[in-house]
């Protein structure tokens, strides 16, 4: 009975640690395209996803929005998709999301952006609520930077809004999504847009008519919008039915709080006019003094060169263009092989008959799997060692030859736990003491990743 009841224990036991084991092979499971690794969901849209990503060469955040190619053949996005990129690419400015590169698959397009970690300015109006006068103006000289850069580029946003302003780790203003942009190309021959679009609360009187608009100062008219909701909290014109909404647009009917102070309502009022051959341009709200308080204007570099290539690139079906989409994990090691890899079971020769040196190590870390590889290859190379990466093993090659040739380090990372890793280390070829040396070298620059090496890991000394 007591036999049958200990099988029975060990059939559970090894049930859960396989149930265990795949779980923990799901969480570490990595999606790659190109040399990004692909993270957590960020965002998602009727067309679009945003992920989390990391470029794997410089160790760089970005988000990656990824669009399905079929979907946007099917709705006929793809010019306004092309255009979308294609109007990002030409912005460089730093009140302005970067975009970084565009590649694509057979069935995804891939756009690879700044990440910016501030969230948005929107959430901060309803976190907090209307913001003091100098708060607000600041957000409001970064939003005229920007506007006025991109409208002396062409390009007009034609959808600014507070849930389009982002803001990055220091606070600064990052406008985003240019998904209904237009470039000046699109203007017809009367100097003029003809599409309505836009967010309704903050859209132009103008853009409401089948007229034409001139771009610059129907974007203008929503940075005069966005300046009274940051200044009291609330949108100038609003309606839950919709024509009165556009009613109250076209003849500007709103009042400012009691709380603004004098050259904010005469600013407001200036921008938020109906008629916008009459508004205020920027050239002249530069030189208002309401707005020139404590202003800096923005110091950049944008002589780099706008290439877009990639952008024609990513809409071909040419498979010389396309990047592949592969998942990746780290080699995950399950109880009986971490067992046998402790110092009182381990068998394997760990050291050098002849000099009594490890020809092979181990440490444990916390940090993540691409964490831990990053930093052996920053680690390594000013060693003098070059460092080939596939997956989750490195070679590290010594450029200068030893006592016995070049030395040649090999690396690989188990995953033991969901949040522990265990990285092995050892000589390839070459001199055992050089290796020993190189190690000793390697683990004073990885205090942050080592969690423990194998000195402290459980198992007899051994003499």
């Amino acid at each position: 009975m007591a036999s049958t009841d200990f099988g029975l224990q060990r059939e559970k036991v090894l049930m859960k640690t396989a149930a265990n084991q795949s779980r923990m092979n799901q969480a570490s499971i990595k999606r790659r395209v190109g040399k990004y690794e692909i993270g957590r969901t960020l965002g998602e849209g009727a067309f679009a996803k945003v992920k989390f990503a990391r470029n794997l060469e410089t160790g760089e955040p970005v988000a990656l929005k990824i669009l399905d190619k079929e979907k946007v053949v099917k709705h006929k996005m793809a010019e306004q998709i092309k255009r979308e990129i294609a109007t990002m690419k030409l912005i460089k400015h730093p009140n302005v999301v970067r975009l970084y590169e565009v590649m694509a698959s057979k069935t995804k397009i891939f756009i690879a952006m700044e990440y910016v970690t501030g969230g948005e300015l929107f959430d901060k109006i309803v976190k907090n609520g209307r913001m003091r006068e100098d708060e607000a103006r600041k957000y409001f000289q970064q939003l005229i930077n920007a506007v006025d850069y991109c409208h002396s580029r062409g390009v007009f946003h034609r959808d600014l809004k507070p849930e389009n302003l982002l803001l990055d780790a220091a606070g600064n203003l990052k406008v985003s999504d240019f998904g209904l942009s237009a470039l000046s190309q699109q203007v017809r021959d009367d100097g003029l847009l003809h599409t309505t679009c836009g967010t309704p609360n903050y859209v132009a009187p103008e853009a409401l008519h089948d007229r034409g608009y001139n771009g610059a100062t129907a974007d203008l008219w929503s940075c005069g919008v966005i300046l009274f909701v940051l200044l009291a909290g609330y949108l100038p014109f609003d309606d839950s039915n919709l024509l009165n909404l556009y009613k109250k647009i076209s003849c500007a009917a709103f009042t400012c709080p009691r709380w603004f102070s004098f050259g904010a309502v005469k600013l407001i009022t200036r921008i938020l006019y109906p008629n916008p051959n009459k508004r205020i341009t920027v050239a002249e709200l530069l030189e208002n003094e309401w707005f020139k308080k404590d202003y800096e204007p923005p110091i950049f570099d944008e002589r780099e060169d706008t290439n877009l290539d990639d952008v024609e690139a990513a809409f071909r079906d040419s498979e010389e263009h396309l990047v592949r989409e592969r998942t990746e994990q780290p080699t995950a090691m399950n109880a009986f092989e971490l067992i046998s890899m402790s110092k009182g079971l381990n068998l394997g020769n760990l050291f050098d008959v002849e000099q009594g040196f490890k020809r092979e190590t181990r440490f444990t870390s916390k940090s993540s799997a691409i964490d831990i590889i990053n930093k052996i290859e920053a680690a390594a190379k000013p060693l003098g060692f070059n460092v080939d990466k596939k997956n989750y093993k490195m070679r590290l090659q010594n450029l200068k030859a030893g006592r016995k040739g070049n030395l040649n380090v090999a690396t690989e990372v188990f995953q033991v736990a969901p949040c522990l890793h265990m990285v092995k280390v050892r000589k390839a070829k070459g001199d055992t003491l050089e290796f020993y040396k190189f190690y000793k070298n390697l683990s004073t620059c990885l205090d942050d990743v080592v969690w423990k090496t194998e000195d402290d890991m459980p198992g007899p000394k051994q003499g």
